[in-house]
């Protein structure tokens, strides 16, 4: 009998007037995978990773987060349940330091209050945690310098950084490559192949080629439906997916 999946979408349904965001999606993400959600733009992801992490209600159907019906759990709720969402967890303090943004979050995790930043600035082991996940995320070396002088890409590394100090069971990445260059986009990849095993992934992504290098799972999203949803190798001969995103990328 096949283990019940850490992330049940069942007959998610969100209208904004006329159109379609999201029509009676189901869809499984397995624990310790990395899932791979793809399709055209205008295609309801983000308004199904907005529905996910708790930004924004369906109109009807179930999530549920290890068999826990989380559909009408506030974000906060989600994320002390698990599920965490890269760039939703704080917005960076541009003018604290990369390793002060961290800590931030690691204490955001332990409910102590910001206005005791002082106070906990010197506690060593949130330090010493962020630390680690300083490492996790390749931004050792710049641990001292102010989070607005990152480059974008390291801005979007640090953010996964942010949401992995919540120590999330399901980490969705809405796009972590987005606005990057090549250099930057090879040291995501990187980072989220390192993540793969230590975390569930359900992963945003308009680079097809990334998406096929890293995925154990991929689900292809049109129009605001699943059309397909499996091994790599499978979507991407599936002549569904070819003929409604995919097209010439499959003789690349």
């Amino acid at each position: 009998m096949p283990a019940e999946p850490l992330l049940a979408v069942r007959g998610l349904c969100k209208q904004f007037g006329g159109v379609v965001a999201t029509d009676e999606v189901n869809l499984d993400v397995r624990e310790g995978e990395i899932h791979a959600l793809i399709g055209p733009n205008g295609a309801g992801k983000t308004s199904l990773i907005a529905q996910l992490s708790g930004s924004l209600k369906p109109d009807r159907g179930r999530l549920l987060l290890a068999g826990r019906d989380i559909t009408d759990l506030s974000q906060h709720r989600r994320v002390r349940l698990g599920l965490a969402r890269s760039y939703q967890i704080t917005r960076l303090f541009k003018s604290f330091s990369v390793l002060d943004n961290l800590a931030l979050a690691v204490q955001a995790r332990s409910g102590s209050s910001l206005s005791f930043w002082r106070a906990v600035a010197r506690e060593t082991a949130l330090f010493d945690e962020a630390r680690v996940v300083l490492d996790d995320i390749g931004l050792a070396a710049r641990a001292d310098s102010p989070a607005g002088s990152l480059s974008h890409g390291e801005q979007r590394a640090l953010e996964v950084g942010l949401a992995l100090a919540t120590r999330p069971r399901l980490l969705l990445l809405d796009e972590p490559m987005a606005g990057t260059g090549p250099q930057e986009s090879a040291r995501m990849i990187e980072l989220i192949a390192r993540l793969r095993g230590r975390t569930t992934l359900l992963l945003v992504e308009h680079d097809v080629d990334a998406v096929f290098r890293l995925a154990d799972r991929v689900s292809v999203l049109v129009s605001g439906r699943v059309i397909a949803s499996g091994d790599p190798q499978a979507v991407r001969s599936d002549p569904a997916v070819i003929t409604a995103y995919l097209g010439d990328e499959v003789h690349r």
